[in-house]
């Protein structure tokens, strides 16, 4: 790293010829134009600008770059440099006082305008505490009118009307022979501007000719992993920089894959494809009516590719880590990514067929979207092995021992290379049970707190009643099957009304816990209202089923339909849990729900 401050006139220059170019992972440069002015100003009086921080790329971009808002972006110039931190100013002051054309910005509003940028000759040589209102914003045709009037105030479209107003055009402040040129003008024919003009040269355009740009200059040997960090840090205003993006930008600089295509390599035209094929197959991975990231995201699927990547490369060298860390991420090779990519799409693709077996097939119901992660990876790299039914068994337990035993609540990267490790060797016969199935545990108690769809093990209960054959109230015919959800308008419903409860029980049970919920359609939960005594009889005789049927459809939900006819609270409540964690057990694969006395399963 070295500290350089080279003329802002070089600066300018180097934005110009392309020299020095953004990192293509930067974002838009959007100042406006008060914010213009206002460092226009800072410039004219040799005040701090701030440091800025470029990246020396030896010749050789490791991203693929892009100019400045404003330079030419026809050239093909390989930079020479790269800029990290100072996109907003540097373009501001290349755009306002390099280019011959008008700035185009927005307004106080947001509001798109173009402008040009001007100093007020008598006040800039005036008190320095007056040079912002030195400064001045002229529209794109160069006429400035008042706020309050329509009539012409001010015409800067001649050289002559310029001059008699007294406003420097700033575009051309680095072009000394423009710069004589307009001077003779401004003094052509009155003597006492002489003495202003040389007052305004040396107070004003010598401070920003010799304006000096602290830059800090990073090695181009800097790792990726450095320039992230380094991006995030110096840019903490901004939106942080996620992996995806510097990936954009160091696969698109790739020249090994534009020799051979022709093109550069776009990251996220490749993403939004397999993230289509993924989400219009199974929405339990998201819409892209949302977002490209909604449900699975960019770094979702990185991270299954990073974790098959260092496992591949730890059965080489069984020194190396198996690992999806932001450093692994940013040192995942394009040749890497580009093999491994179509083998995760359908890894994801299984666990989305998988997801629907668990009875869970909307983004709104996956308990936890980190867990599929390392299941994907799983799948990539042991491919067939896992359709044993020896497997699908394993898989299952360990999927459900996750979601209620609430396992992916934290920090997961370590679980994630854990899982995978332990996984495939418990698949394989080589291991015991990974860590998240012994240590998975589920307290009875637990039923109680579990009130929103903010829990895992909510949503996992919720998919674990429709899966073991809950027959919806409304539609008896069949139990409710993952393909009708939506259909049905199937959702988590209120068995016992919570004011009937809090008035007949008090706080003595929760009201408002997953015990008394249940998946029911819309249509059948319009028809319950009141106690459970009262709303039965109509949806009997809706269903057009003898009452002792219905009473076995009310079974399937895991609930005793005669403390729902005598609307026994108490009674309902306690039987429910006690179903519940057997169905809770069940799905875990364990004997009991405490810690210590947990069977693996395997």
């Amino acid at each position: 790293m070295a500290l350089d401050s080279p003329k802002l006139k070089d600066v300018l220059a180097d934005v110009a010829s392309g020299t020095l170019q953004l990192p293509d992972f930067q974002r838009d440069w959007k100042w406006d134009d008060d914010r213009i002015r206002a460092i226009i100003a800072t410039v004219t009086l040799d005040y701090p600008l701030g440091v800025v921080m470029t990246l020396e790329t030896g010749g050789a971009s490791p991203f693929r770059a892009r100019t400045l808002t404003g330079a030419d972006s026809e050239q093909q110039t390989v930079p020479s440099l790269l800029l990290l931190d100072g996109q907003q100013r540097l373009t501001s002051l290349f755009q306002a006082l390099y280019l011959d054309a008008a700035v185009q910005t927005v307004d106080a509003r947001g509001k798109a305008i173009e402008r040009w940028y001007y100093i007020d000759i008598a006040k800039a040589v005036g008190a320095s505490a007056d040079r912002d209102e030195a400064v001045v914003s002229v529209p794109e045709n160069k006429i400035l009118r008042t706020e309050f009037s329509r009539a012409n105030t001010l015409d800067l479209t001649t050289v002559e009307s310029e001059c008699r107003a007294g406003l420097f055009p700033l575009h051309f402040v680095f072009d000394i022979p423009l710069v004589n040129a307009w001077k003779r003008a401004f003094v052509k024919g009155d003597d006492q501007k002489w003495d202003l003009w040389s007052d305004f040269e040396e107070r004003v355009l010598e401070k920003i000719r010799s304006f000096q740009v602290p830059m800090i200059r990073l090695s181009a040997t800097t790792s990726m992993d450095a320039v992230c960090a380094v991006f995030e840090r110096v840019n903490t205003g901004g939106v942080p920089l996620n992996v995806f993006e510097l990936l954009t930008a160091t696969y698109a600089g790739d020249r090994t894959f534009t020799a051979t295509s022709g093109d550069y390599y776009q990251l996220p035209v490749v993403w939004h494809a397999i993230k289509r094929g993924l989400a219009t197959r199974f929405p339990v991975f998201g819409s892209l009516d949302q977002n490209i990231e909604d449900g699975l995201s960019s770094s979702d699927f990185l991270q299954a590719v990073a974790l098959v990547r260092t496992w591949e490369r730890k059965q080489e060298r069984p020194g190396a880590a198996v690992s999806c860390k932001r450093r692994d991420l940013l040192d995942l090779p394009l040749a890497d990514f580009d093999r491994l990519a179509p083998k995760l799409a359908d890894a994801f693709a299984w666990v989305g067929d998988f997801l629907q077996q668990q009875c869970i097939v909307r983004a709104a119901d996956l308990p936890y979207r980190t867990q599929l992660v390392p299941l994907a990876a799983v799948r990539a790299i042991l491919g067939e092995e896992t359709d044993s039914l020896a497997a699908e068994e394993m898989i299952t337990q360990w999927y459900w021992c996750g979601v209620l035993g609430e396992m992916y609540g934290g920090s997961t990267e370590t679980r994630f290379t854990k899982d995978v490790e332990q996984l495939i060797g418990w698949i394989r016969r080589a291991g015991e049970a990974p860590d998240t199935v012994g240590d998975a545990y589920f307290f009875p108690d637990r039923l109680d707190t579990l009130t929103t769809r903010h829990s895992a093990a909510y949503k996992g209960i919720y998919a674990l009643l429709i899966k073991q054959g809950a027959v919806d109230w409304h539609y008896t015919g069949a139990p409710i099957s993952p393909g009708r959800l939506d259909e049905h308008s199937v959702d988590v419903r209120q068995i016992f009304p919570k004011t009937w409860i809090n008035k007949e029980y008090g706080q003595k049970f929760p009201a408002g816990s997953i015990v008394n919920k249940t998946p029911l359609s819309y249509r059948a939960a319009q028809g319950i209202s009141g106690s459970p005594a009262a709303y039965l009889p109509s949806l009997v005789s809706a269903s057009d089923m003898r009452p002792e049927w219905f009473d076995d459809v009310i079974a399937t939900h895991l609930i005793d339909p005669e403390t729902l006819h005598a609307n026994d609270y108490e009674r309902f409540y306690l039987n429910r849990s006690r179903q519940l964690v057997e169905l809770v057990q069940g799905a875990m694969g364990k004997r009991t729900a405490l810690r210590g006395a947990a069977n693996g399963g395997a």
